[in-house]
């Protein structure tokens, strides 16, 4: 070996070994994955939406929550500030979606539907607790035209069907048990939009672990996860809810947060050219949307007369981060759907709290925007169409 070689050896041997000793010597101590919050240095046009540019129906809110048999209703924010947001806001009028079972749905139409005319619409829910008795199914459909009669103008099926209301065998109850059928047939005869939600993000039935692009979300909601245990898959509740629009095709469905797949636009594309009576909703689901921002806006045109607006508003005290009711909740959604803006959060939270990601706008055209914020919901509720 020549003494030249040698030399360049040694002195390589020395550059390695100090860039090795000044990396271990800057090298950061561990950070917690929770208190990284990263500044963006990307700089793009911000065109912040602080009015709707129609009036809109906000079909998926929680203003008050009914527990079975409860007269009382309570409010986390009183309906006159709710209304100061809704006016500046141009949110014209707010959908409650968890009012009273039965002729229970009463009290909460008086607080809200009566005392603030052309503001409130209440949905009812169906009896759980009531499920083993016999004639329950006929004592359900009989409860939704008692609903009726007190003022509902819809049901609304939380996702408790098929997750967690139980039998007396503590069994899961399915989302297609015949016992409701009646009470689907009753919806639609009285023209009764029904409000379903029958499972959640596709990440909630994975394991909670390094791969998971909820895993903060879910580490911080433990209780968020159906993975494992006797609990269904995905697949198995969308099937069993599709078996009920098939039996029911005279009955509207709103499948709420995009149709329950918001990951998997193909999917909900193709239950919404199976099934007629199919509609969708895009509350609390930007987030998936605003993240394939060419793929929504092809679904948001192909689909301008079956989606509606929605935010899963729930006043504070019982929210997560990204259904907080108020102003900035509106300002994003209508960004989203109104601009063509790059790369900004989804959720009033200082931490994105579905997944670390940001979201692009989709710039939707006028006649498109009409029709997602006010006619489509309009229609299902009986209410007349915007004027032109």
């Amino acid at each position: 070996m020549s003494a030249m070689s040698t030399t360049r050896r040694g002195w390589f041997a020395g550059l390695g070994a100090a860039s090795l000793a000044f990396s271990q010597q800057r090298k950061s101590p561990p950070l917690d994955i929770q208190e990284y919050q990263p500044k963006s240095m990307l700089t793009v046009d911000e065109n912040p939406v602080e009015r709707a540019r129609f009036p809109v129906i906000d079909f998926h809110s929680h203003l008050t929550f009914a527990r079975e048999g409860a007269a009382r209703v309570n409010f986390s924010i009183p309906p006159p500030e709710l209304l100061e947001v809704m006016d500046r806001r141009n949110v014209r009028i707010m959908v409650n979606l968890t009012g009273g079972a039965g002729a229970g749905v009463k009290p909460f139409v008086e607080a809200l539907d009566l005392a603030h005319p052309g503001r409130f619409l209440t949905f009812t829910q169906p009896f759980y607790r009531r499920m083993a008795e016999p004639g329950y199914a006929r004592m359900q459909a009989d409860a939704i035209a008692a609903a009726h009669q007190a003022g509902a103008k819809g049901l609304k099926l939380l996702k408790s069907l098929g997750l967690v209301v139980r039998d007396t065998e503590k069994k899961l109850i399915k989302v297609d048990d015949p016992r409701f059928d009646p009470m689907w047939e009753a919806c639609g005869a009285l023209k009764m939009p029904v409000a379903i939600h029958v499972s959640d993000p596709a990440a909630f039935f994975l394991p909670t672990d390094r791969f998971n692009e909820r895993f903060e979300e879910l580490n911080n909601h433990p209780d968020w996860s159906f993975h494992g245990r006797d609990f269904p898959s995905n697949e198995e509740l969308l099937e069993a809810r599709d078996r009920v629009f098939a039996r029911h095709p005279k009955t509207q469905f709103v499948a709420l947060h995009v149709g329950h797949f918001a990951e998997n636009l193909g999917h909900v594309a193709r239950s919404l050219d199976r099934f007629p009576n199919m509609h969708v909703d895009i509350a609390a689901r930007i987030g998936e949307l605003g993240r394939q921002p060419r793929a929504a806006r092809k679904f948001f045109e192909r689909y301008q007369d079956r989606i509606l607006f929605g935010t899963d508003a729930v006043p504070m005290g019982f929210s997560t981060p990204q259904q907080i009711f108020g102003d900035e909740l509106y300002r994003i959604y209508y960004r989203f759907l109104e601009t063509e803006d790059e790369y900004f959060d989804y959720a009033p939270a200082p931490v994105p709290p579905q997944g670390r990601w940001r979201i692009y706008g989709i710039g939707l055209p006028e006649p498109v925007l009409k029709k997602v914020y006010y006619d489509n919901a309009a229609r299902l509720l009986g209410l007349p169409p915007l004027k032109a």
